[in-house]
């Protein structure tokens, strides 16, 4: 049993220290939920749409176009008017949010690495977001975390790839639930109230 075990550690550890060459491909649900009514314009840049990380020297994780449908999806759930653009030459809004999502970082841990059963991956999310004349109104750092309940469930790249899912589920929950208590957005969207109460008691 003793031999049998070690064996099996040292295939865990064989399989976490090979490459790992990982395309994020999967379909992601609708978001249920009912939109405010604002308008948005999301800016997806080449870079971000065609995202490809590298978190290190042995891994390897296309995942631009698994984040673009997520964004996208929890985007319509927060908006009802929105629209997704790749520059601003494309925007129809004109009294709404620009939203300029990015990567930082992303992380990935093995069982070589934390000494835990399972696999890890970190996504580091910024969101660059301006209303319609070019002023800043926030920067939101927005970390996503996801992890493997086994690691005896897959090969490394199979594994790897799960946890990834996972993080960009855990981005689009934390997008949907946090988005609107961001102090800096809170503070905008009672600015623009006050506008419109303003603009409806000075119409004749």
């Amino acid at each position: 049993m003793r031999l049998l075990l070690t064996l099996v550690g040292l295939a865990i550890l064989a399989g976490c220290s090979s490459s790992a060459s990982v395309q994020v491909d999967r379909t992601f649900p609708s978001v249920l939920a009912k939109p405010k009514p604002i308008s948005a314009s999301i800016l997806f840049t080449e870079e971000f749409s065609n995202y490809i990380a590298q978190p290190n020297d042995k891994t390897v994780i296309d995942m631009g176009s698994a984040q673009v449908k997520v964004m996208k999806n929890t985007f319509t759930g927060l908006f009802n008017d929105v629209e997704f653009i790749t520059s601003t030459d494309q925007m129809t809004n004109d009294n709404g949010l620009i939203i300029t999502p990015s990567v930082r970082e992303v992380q990935v841990s093995t069982p070589s690495d934390n000494y835990l059963n399972v696999f890890e991956v970190w996504i580091k999310y910024n969101l660059d977001i301006e209303d319609t004349e070019g002023e800043p109104i926030v920067s939101w750092f927005m970390p996503a975390y996801g992890k493997t309940p086994d690691a005896f469930m897959a090969s490394k790249p199979k594994a790897i790839e799960e946890a990834s899912v996972i993080a960009l589920r855990d981005a689009g929950a934390k997008l949907m639930l946090d988005f609107y208590r961001i102090p800096a957005i809170y503070g905008w969207l009672k600015e623009q109230q006050r506008k419109e109460q303003q603009r409806l008691e000075e119409s004749p």
